[in-house]
Protein backbone atom coordinates (compact mmCIF):
# COMPACT_ATOMS: atom_id res chain seq x y z
CA UNK A 1 0.00 0.00 0.00
CA UNK A 2 3.09 2.50 0.75
CA UNK A 3 4.30 2.47 -2.71
CA UNK A 4 0.52 3.35 -4.01
CA UNK A 5 0.60 6.42 -1.57
CA UNK A 6 4.18 7.76 -3.20
CA UNK A 7 1.85 7.64 -6.57
CA UNK A 8 -0.75 9.40 -5.30
CA UNK A 9 0.94 12.17 -3.79
CA UNK A 10 4.01 12.65 -6.59
CA UNK A 11 3.26 11.26 -9.66
CA UNK A 12 -0.39 12.98 -10.86
CA UNK A 13 1.21 16.93 -9.81
CA UNK A 14 5.57 16.02 -11.27
CA UNK A 15 4.38 13.75 -14.26
CA UNK A 16 1.22 13.95 -15.65
CA UNK A 17 0.79 17.81 -14.76
CA UNK A 18 4.44 18.22 -15.02
CA UNK A 19 4.81 20.24 -12.04
CA UNK A 20 8.42 19.84 -11.18
CA UNK A 21 8.43 17.53 -13.79
CA UNK A 22 11.81 17.16 -14.89
CA UNK A 23 13.07 16.82 -11.52
CA UNK A 24 14.27 13.16 -11.31
CA UNK A 25 13.26 12.67 -7.41
CA UNK A 26 9.57 12.78 -5.71
CA UNK A 27 9.22 16.71 -5.19
CA UNK A 28 5.73 18.16 -3.58
CA UNK A 29 3.77 20.52 -6.03
CA UNK A 30 4.20 23.06 -4.19
CA UNK A 31 7.49 23.00 -3.33
CA UNK A 32 9.66 24.96 -6.05
CA UNK A 33 13.46 24.20 -7.30
CA UNK A 34 15.16 26.44 -8.91
CA UNK A 35 18.60 25.22 -11.11
CA UNK A 36 17.96 21.42 -9.94
CA UNK A 37 20.82 20.14 -11.75
CA UNK A 38 23.12 22.07 -9.63
CA UNK A 39 22.17 19.68 -6.70
CA UNK A 40 24.47 16.99 -5.68
CA UNK A 41 22.49 14.78 -3.25
CA UNK A 42 23.03 11.06 -1.49
CA UNK A 43 20.44 8.61 -0.71
CA UNK A 44 17.61 9.01 1.77
CA UNK A 45 17.36 12.53 0.22
CA UNK A 46 14.91 14.01 -1.94
CA UNK A 47 14.83 17.85 -1.83
CA UNK A 48 11.44 19.30 -2.43
CA UNK A 49 9.07 16.55 -1.13
CA UNK A 50 8.08 18.37 1.64
CA UNK A 51 5.42 21.03 1.09
CA UNK A 52 6.50 24.64 0.77
CA UNK A 53 10.46 24.40 0.49
CA UNK A 54 11.96 26.58 -1.88
CA UNK A 55 15.50 25.88 -2.99
CA UNK A 56 18.08 28.35 -5.23
CA UNK A 57 20.19 25.69 -6.34
CA UNK A 58 22.22 28.43 -8.90
CA UNK A 59 25.14 28.82 -6.72
CA UNK A 60 25.36 24.73 -6.20
CA UNK A 61 24.10 22.46 -3.23
CA UNK A 62 25.45 19.67 -1.86
CA UNK A 63 23.43 17.31 0.32
CA UNK A 64 24.78 14.15 2.41
CA UNK A 65 23.12 11.02 3.11
CA UNK A 66 19.75 11.03 4.82
CA UNK A 67 18.84 14.93 4.66
CA UNK A 68 15.15 15.22 5.37
CA UNK A 69 14.19 19.00 5.07
CA UNK A 70 11.06 20.58 6.69
CA UNK A 71 8.03 21.94 5.14
CA UNK A 72 8.52 25.89 3.80
CA UNK A 73 12.12 25.74 4.37
CA UNK A 74 14.42 28.21 2.18
CA UNK A 75 17.52 27.78 0.71
CA UNK A 76 19.07 29.86 -1.50
CA UNK A 77 22.75 29.28 -2.42
CA UNK A 78 23.46 33.03 -4.15
CA UNK A 79 22.75 36.00 -3.05
CA UNK A 80 22.57 40.18 -4.02
CA UNK A 81 25.89 41.71 -4.35
CA UNK A 82 25.17 44.50 -1.77
CA UNK A 83 26.63 47.14 -4.04
CA UNK A 84 24.77 46.48 -6.81
CA UNK A 85 21.69 44.01 -6.33
CA UNK A 86 21.80 43.64 -10.24
CA UNK A 87 24.48 41.24 -9.81
CA UNK A 88 25.19 38.12 -7.99
CA UNK A 89 27.63 38.03 -4.84
CA UNK A 90 30.81 36.20 -4.79
CA UNK A 91 29.19 33.92 -1.83
CA UNK A 92 28.07 30.86 -3.55
CA UNK A 93 26.76 27.60 -2.32
CA UNK A 94 25.59 25.67 0.18
CA UNK A 95 26.90 22.15 1.82
CA UNK A 96 25.43 19.50 4.12
CA UNK A 97 26.16 16.66 5.45
CA UNK A 98 25.06 12.92 6.45
CA UNK A 99 22.12 12.55 9.09
CA UNK A 100 20.90 16.29 9.28
CA UNK A 101 17.16 17.22 9.49
CA UNK A 102 16.51 20.42 9.18
CA UNK A 103 12.93 21.49 10.60
CA UNK A 104 10.32 23.61 9.66
CA UNK A 105 10.65 27.04 8.82
CA UNK A 106 14.39 27.46 8.66
CA UNK A 107 16.01 29.61 5.97
CA UNK A 108 19.36 28.17 5.24
CA UNK A 109 21.86 31.16 3.02
CA UNK A 110 24.82 30.81 0.79
CA UNK A 111 27.59 29.96 2.10
CA UNK A 112 26.68 27.95 4.81
CA UNK A 113 28.37 24.25 5.61
CA UNK A 114 26.39 21.62 8.02
CA UNK A 115 28.39 19.00 9.09
CA UNK A 116 26.98 15.72 10.03
CA UNK A 117 24.70 14.61 12.72
CA UNK A 118 23.45 18.04 12.78
CA UNK A 119 19.47 19.09 13.81
CA UNK A 120 18.26 22.41 13.25
CA UNK A 121 14.99 22.90 14.74
CA UNK A 122 12.17 25.25 13.52
CA UNK A 123 12.36 28.58 12.48
CA UNK A 124 15.88 29.15 12.59
CA UNK A 125 18.50 31.76 10.43
CA UNK A 126 21.64 29.72 9.38
CA UNK A 127 24.56 31.12 7.85
CA UNK A 128 28.45 30.12 8.36
CA UNK A 129 29.73 27.19 9.81
CA UNK A 130 27.45 24.26 11.53
CA UNK A 131 29.67 22.07 13.21
CA UNK A 132 28.90 18.52 13.30
CA UNK A 133 27.30 16.07 16.07
CA UNK A 134 25.27 19.55 17.16
CA UNK A 135 21.47 20.37 17.67
CA UNK A 136 20.91 24.06 16.73
CA UNK A 137 17.39 26.28 18.59
CA UNK A 138 16.69 29.55 18.41
CA UNK A 139 16.97 30.82 21.92
CA UNK A 140 15.94 34.67 23.19
CA UNK A 141 17.64 36.59 20.76
CA UNK A 142 20.34 34.24 18.77
CA UNK A 143 20.73 30.87 17.90
CA UNK A 144 22.16 28.20 20.60
CA UNK A 145 24.65 25.66 19.39
CA UNK A 146 24.17 22.27 21.29
CA UNK A 147 26.28 19.43 21.65
CA UNK A 148 24.94 16.01 21.10
CA UNK A 149 25.21 13.30 23.33
CA UNK A 150 25.57 10.22 21.55
CA UNK A 151 26.18 9.61 17.60
CA UNK A 152 23.48 8.99 15.38
CA UNK A 153 22.44 5.08 15.13
CA UNK A 154 21.23 4.96 11.79
CA UNK A 155 23.38 4.10 8.50
CA UNK A 156 21.36 4.58 5.60
CA UNK A 157 24.12 3.07 3.86
CA UNK A 158 23.63 -0.45 5.32
CA UNK A 159 19.70 -0.75 5.67
CA UNK A 160 17.80 -2.21 2.82
CA UNK A 161 15.03 0.00 1.41
CA UNK A 162 11.92 -1.60 0.27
Amino acid sequence: MKGYQVLRQYFWAQKILRINGNVPWPVDFRSKLVDWPNIEKGICCDPGDNPGIYINASGGLKLGNNVNIGQNTILTTTNHYKYDHRKKSHTKGITIGNNVWIGANVSIVAGTTIGDNVTIGAGCFIKGEIPSNTTVIVSDKSLEILPKTKDYEWDCTQDELG
